[in-house]
């Protein structure tokens, strides 16, 4: 099942896809976003994946009937382990695969070109998309963004970097790489010339 019209938004932690992400709707472009769709089925699969990690990660204000995993303490721990990093993508990612191709489905019957933000595109190759959009930046500035952003020290920002596929890997793979190492102004004219190049796209 190829999804003709569908675009992979991707790049690395803290480089900048977001924002991208924020400009594409602007200019009219409908986004399906993995990391929306992950959070709410982590929430949904909370108790399959408190089994698998115990009640450490479970968030301060949870009650029994509502049990809360806190996404920090759950990091801390996939983000320093390979193993459990496995072990809890094999109970996401399968739930959240098959809501991203619902959802494209919807937006592939509208026949216009639309883009699904997939941080591990490059890394699963699980979804039939011909075209890719990256999101590229250096590692010093993801380090300084996820220290900024996130309040995590220097080893741990790292530690979450090196957990993906290096973007310099990811340039080589994808359709279009735009660099988001200069202002936001830089950004969105980067955008824009993108943009224009989709003029010349044949679907």
């Amino acid at each position: 099942m190829k999804l003709r019209y569908a675009i992979a938004l991707s790049g690395g932690i803290a480089s900048g896809k977001s924002t991208v992400a924020s400009l594409l709707k602007l200019y009219g472009y409908h986004i399906i976003c993995a990391d929306e769709i992950a959070h709410t089925i982590l929430d949904s699969s909370a108790k399959e994946v408190i089994a698998l990690f115990g009640d450490e990660i479970l968030s301060a204000d949870c009650s029994d009937c509502a049990l809360r995993i806190d996404r920090q303490k759950l990091g801390k721990i996939v983000f320093a382990d390979k193993v459990a990093r496995g072990k809890l993508e094999s109970i996401l990612h399968p739930k959240i695969r098959k809501e991203i191709l619902q959802q494209a489905q919807k937006q592939e019957s509208k026949k216009v070109l639309y883009f699904i933000d997939i941080p591990l595109f490059f890394e699963t190759k699980h979804y039939p998309i011909q075209q890719s959009l990256l999101i590229y930046t250096t590692k010093d500035l993801q380090i300084e963004r996820l220290k900024k952003r996130n309040h995590l020290s220097e080893q741990d920002a790292l530690c979450r970097i090196e957990s993906q596929m290096p973007l310099e890997d990811k340039c080589a793979m994808a359709s279009y790489v735009i660099d988001n190492s200069g202002s936001l102004e830089e950004l969105q004219s980067a955008v824009e010339t993108y943009l224009h190049s989709l003029q010349k796209l044949k679907i």
